[in-house]
């Protein structure tokens, strides 16, 4: 019994140390072989790998597929106008050295990526100096990121290189900084306000003088017509004073019969009127009656 128990724990303590000495690199990863605190080994393909059990030597693993870093300063930066503006970029980068990597910037990637957004933002600074705002959102913008580029290269890649590589270098946003975008939009809207207000000014001009050009023609259109009715009133009128006088002319007795009734009819105008008239010495009654007689003026 104790001898099984023995194996067993035996059986264990190989089981231990061999998971201790194995280890699998995945293929988005670097593999570092430390011993005693010095780095022995660097494994950039993937697969199954050993190496001697803790405390002899341990691993640690480093990304090696192409990173991003987007910056996350925003503070101003002056172009050759003395302009301030706010920039937003991005870099892709990777590992390439693993072992240059750790003794420059360490394990941490982080680290790294802190560092390098210092060189990049620093190469932006020089660049954007010696460059116009127009440059800077004209196509001159490629010339620009292909300096910062070359700049970076050049601190990462000098004297005492970090081991990385620095694939791309892009601008994705040129923006003034708030205050002046708040007084440029003030401007812009004091303009729109300007040009706005010169509209309706003109508008309203136009409007006037369309409505007394209207007013205008509707006063001699009015005359006009007046013109014509009085035109032909009178011709009309005259053309039945001609006929008036062609019939009264024809028969004079009738004539003041005609008359006499169309007296009378513009005397009784009112239904309270009331005529009082000797019938015998009266023109009108006594043409009823068939005789004549001088005309005689009626009374109310």
């Amino acid at each position: 019994m104790n001898r099984m128990g023995f194996i067993a724990a035996l059986g264990f303590v190989v089981l231990a140390l061999l998971s201790s000495m194995l280890f699998v690199v995945d293929q988005r990863q670097f593999g570092i072989i430390y011993g005693l605190g010095q780095i022995k080994e660097v494994i950039t393909e993937p697969g199954l790998n050993f190496k001697m059990p803790p405390p002899f030597q341990s691993v640690a693993y480093i990304d090696k597929r192409l990173l991003t870093l987007d910056s996350t300063d925003q503070s101003a930066v002056l172009t050759a106008e003395k302009q301030p503006v706010v920039i937003d970029w991005y870099v892709r980068w990777r590992i390439t050295d693993p072992t240059q990597y750790i003794r420059n910037v360490g394990l941490d990637e982080s680290t790294g990526a802190n560092r390098l957004a210092g060189v990049v933002r620093s190469a932006f600074n020089q660049e954007i100096n010696k460059r116009t705002v127009r440059e800077l959102l004209s196509t001159k913008r490629d010339a620009l990121m292909q300096d910062v580029k070359a700049e970076v290269l050049e601190q990462v890649k000098g004297s005492n290189p970090w081991g990385i590589d620095v694939v791309d270098v892009r601008i994705t946003r040129v923006d003034y900084t708030e205050a002046i975008t708040e007084s440029v939009y003030r401007r812009m809207e004091a303009e729109r306000k300007r040009v706005a207000n010169e509209l309706r000014s003109t508008g309203g001009a136009e409007g006037e003088k369309i409505r007394a050009d209207a007013d205008r023609q509707r006063e001699v259109i009015v005359a006009n017509a007046y013109r014509d009715a009085q035109k032909i009133k009178g011709e009309g009128d005259a053309e039945a004073a001609s006929i008036y006088a062609e019939a009264f002319g024809r028969d004079a007795q009738f004539a003041q019969f005609y008359r006499s009734l169309e007296a009378y009819k513009a005397s009784f105008n009112k239904k309270s009127d009331v005529m009082v008239v000797d019938p015998s010495s009266s023109d009108f009654f006594r043409a009823f009656r068939g005789g004549s007689a001088p005309a005689t003026n009626p009374k109310k």
